[in-house]
């Protein structure tokens, strides 16, 4: 399970060795009350504003529990987590070697054409309900196509040689993909390309939450595998920038984009879950609780079928964390 706190003065501590935490959503009101057993917990992410004591910080790192500190916008600023590492330091070592060689060049081009696949195929499957968009939607998941095969056909003898060329065709496939999904979603929530931070409108204030929210779970995973987030083959090695994250995520955005893009064309969004503000764009309190218990549901809950079998997205993920950090070990 895992706890999302984003109520301004929430109080998180420890009673009778469970979690407590206390929360008052209008200060006329007494507090509401919840205890929850540790083992239950797979992480805490708490928003700025919130409270908790030393006592639940040590009790969440006793039961290998993620307590992740979020900015507003859903972005993870820190977290608190056992000093120990995942597994054996050879995979750190591995990692080092394979951002330098052929190794990271073909984890890269894996993770950034199952990117582009993912978002052709999901432009595809938007045309059966959209059958005058049929060739619009065509002519753009084959544009997205083209991209990805010039990055699966190029070689090299590391990433470095041909980062520039590779972020270059991502980002011409993305600005493809995103047209194609302000076509399709209603005309009072359409945008102009992707923004970040502040986001320019809803759609992509919804997106930026939703991605951080999977940067930390994202980021959890390596960890538990043993990898170093800090240490990536494609993403600029900028100061405490952690790189592997942002590549690694590269085929699981899709989770992010499917959600937040179906809550739209379902017209379960209102323009009063967002706060417009000089610069831009961001998700209320009340879009917030709207919002992440029912993605959280998506992400931790609901079952997808990977390699076989019946998996939650974040299992899956786990599951491919812990293959490339195997795969990492077999080469050395």
């Amino acid at each position: 399970m895992q706890i999302f706190i984003n109520t301004y003065g929430t109080y998180l501590h420890v009673k009778d060795d469970m979690f407590e935490i206390k929360v008052r959503d209008d200060k006329s009101k007494p507090f509401k009350v919840n205890h929850i057993a540790a083992h239950k917990i797979t992480s805490f992410i708490v928003s700025k504003g919130a409270a908790l004591t030393t006592d639940a910080i040590a009790l969440a790192l006793k039961h290998n529990i993620d307590i992740v500190i979020v900015e507003n916008n859903g972005h993870p600023m820190g977290r608190f987590w056992h000093s120990k590492l995942g597994s054996t330091t050879k995979i750190r070592k591995q990692q080092l070697v394979a951002s330098l060689s052929e190794i990271g060049l073909y984890w890269i081009k894996t993770w950034l054409s199952q990117k582009l696949e993912n978002q052709a195929d999901f432009l595809n499957g938007l045309k059966k309900h959209r059958k005058k968009q049929h060739v619009y939607l065509d002519e753009k998941a084959e544009a997205i196509l083209s991209f990805r095969q010039k990055i699966s056909e190029t070689n090299a003898k590391e990433v470095a040689a041909v980062a520039d060329s590779f972020r270059g065709w991502e980002g011409s496939a993305g600005r493809h993909y995103f047209e194609a999904l302000s076509v399709c979603i209603p005309s009072n929530f359409a945008f102009k390309g992707r923004s970040f931070r502040p986001a320019q409108d809803e759609f992509n204030a919804l997106l930026n939450y939703a991605y951080g929210v999977l940067y930390s779970r994202i980021e959890r995973a390596l960890m538990l595998a043993g990898l170093d987030p800090f240490v990536g083959f494609m993403h600029r090695d900028d100061y405490n920038s952690k790189s592997l994250v942002y590549d690694f995520i590269e085929p699981y955005r899709i989770y992010a984009e499917n959600f937040v893009f179906k809550l739209f064309t379902s017209k379960r969004m209102n323009k009063s879950y967002f706060e417009h503000f000089t610069r831009g764009v961001s998700l209320n309190q009340e879009g917030k609780a709207f919002f992440v218990p029912e993605y959280l549901e998506y992400l931790d809950s609901d079952k997808i079928k990977y390699k076989g079998r019946l998996q939650t997205r974040l299992n899956a993920v786990q599951l491919e964390a812990h293959r490339f950090a195997n795969t990492l070990l077999e080469q050395s």
